[in-house]
């Protein structure tokens, strides 16, 4: 899978441990618009998925996680890789820690009717919801987040990638 970008923040000098949590996630495509996640607590979009589980391979985690978050079941004969972004820095939680994660980008097809949502109690408690959105929308408000818990890495990850896909034009 091609690398898209690198986020390293060299922060991490200091650091005696690494903790790796590598993640896929999903991009649907409909009408020009763009299946993202709404933080409705946080107000932040993220693409559907989440952590790779020990065992399961990114792209098993990506369809399993896009059921889960989004409500969306992928058709697993639509999935074409399309990149990855490989994000380090020093931990937010421990300073002795540095973080590495690889985050893999799959395009595919979903089933046009969603199921259920089976959110995991963070999940529920930010109030997780499925929106097609213009791609501007979510780089917008995505860089405009002010007030949340998360690194703010996260939100510009999301909207590097919505940028690239505009550029590609696959939006």
């Amino acid at each position: 899978m091609k690398l898209l970008f690198e986020m390293d923040k060299k922060d991490y000098g200091g650091c005696t441990r690494t903790f790796t949590r590598d993640s896929a996630r999903s991009i649907i495509i409909r009408d020009g618009k763009i299946a993202m996640i709404h933080s409705l607590k946080y107000d932040y979009y993220k693409f559907p998925g989440g952590g790779i589980e020990n065992g399961e391979n990114p792209v098993g985690a990506m369809i399993r996680e896009t059921r889960e978050e989004a409500g969306l079941a992928v058709i697993p004969e639509s999935v074409r890789e399309y990149g990855y972004v490989h994000r380090i820095q020093k931990s937010d939680r421990d300073d002795a820690v540095c973080f590495i994660q690889d985050n893999y980008y799959y395009l595919c097809k979903a089933e046009k009717d969603p199921i259920p949502q089976e959110l995991d109690a963070y999940e529920a408690k930010e109030s997780y919801r499925l929106e097609f959105i213009f791609p501007g929308t979510a780089i917008a408000k995505n860089r405009s987040v002010r007030n949340s818990p998360y690194n703010r890495m996260m939100f510009e990850r999301e909207a590097l990638v919505l940028e690239l896909l505009q550029a590609e034009g696959l939006l």
